[in-house]
């Protein structure tokens, strides 16, 4: 049996994979915000030091 289709017909465990998937997307989503906030910051204090 292929390990995908295996994967997909345990019912039991599907329930903590999924949670286990939630929480590294949501882990991905708060460091790509964290990344983006920095980078903003950097962009808008570079053009505030641009402006006379």
């Amino acid at each position: 049996m292929n390990p995908l289709k295996r994967f997909f017909d345990n019912e039991a465990g599907n329930a903590t994979e999924y949670a286990l998937i939630i929480s590294l997307v949501s882990i991905a989503i708060v460091a790509g915000a964290i990344v983006l906030g920095t980078g903003l910051s950097t962009l808008y204090e570079a053009v505030g030091q641009a402006l006379p």
